[in-house]
C-alpha cells in the first residue's frame, strides 16, 4: 500500500513538470471562411473548393466551411461536383484559381458567386 501511494505521489509530481497547453499568444495562423449562403449560384449541384489543388471542402446551398492556414498565399479553385445530386454531370468548365494572400492573426470571409467566366470569390463582411 505504502509503495503504491509513493508510486502515485511520484506520478503526480512528473506531471506537474509538463507545461500545459495554452491557446495565448500570437496567432501563427489565418482563418479563411468561403460560404455559400446566398443564392447567387442557381446550381443545385455541390461546389468542390479546392486549396492548392487538393479537395478540401464541399458545400451545398447554405452551407459554409472554415480553414485554419498558415500565413502566406493560397491558391483557391472552385467546382461543380457530378453525380451528387440530379442534373449534375461532368463537363467542361473554367480551371482557373485565385490567388488569396492570408495574413496571421486575420479572418478572411468569401461567399461564392458566379459571372461569366465561372465561379468565383468574392470578398464579403464578417456581419458577426
Amino acid at each position: 500500500m505504502r509503495r503504491a501511494a509513493l508510486g502515485l505521489f511520484g506520478l503526480m509530481g512528473a506531471l506537474s513538470l509538463i507545461p500545459p497547453a495554452s491557446a495565448e499568444g500570437n496567432a501563427d495562423y489565418s482563418i479563411l471562411t468561403i460560404s455559400r449562403e446566398r443564392l447567387e449560384v442557381a446550381t443545385s449541384c455541390e461546389i468542390g473548393v479546392y486549396l492548392d489543388d487538393q479537395l478540401s471542402a464541399r458545400l451545398f446551398q447554405e452551407q459554409s466551411t472554415s480553414f485554419n492556414l498558415p500565413p502566406g498565399q493560397v491558391a483557391v479553385r472552385l467546382r461543380l461536383l457530378p453525380a451528387q445530386a440530379p442534373g449534375c454531370q461532368n463537363g467542361l468548365e473554367n480551371q482557373r484559381n485565385q490567388k488569396l494572400t492570408l495574413r496571421a492573426g486575420e479572418i478572411n470571409k468569401y461567399r461564392i458567386a458566379v459571372d461569366q467566366n465561372g465561379l468565383k470569390l468574392i470578398r464579403a463582411g464578417l456581419g458577426y
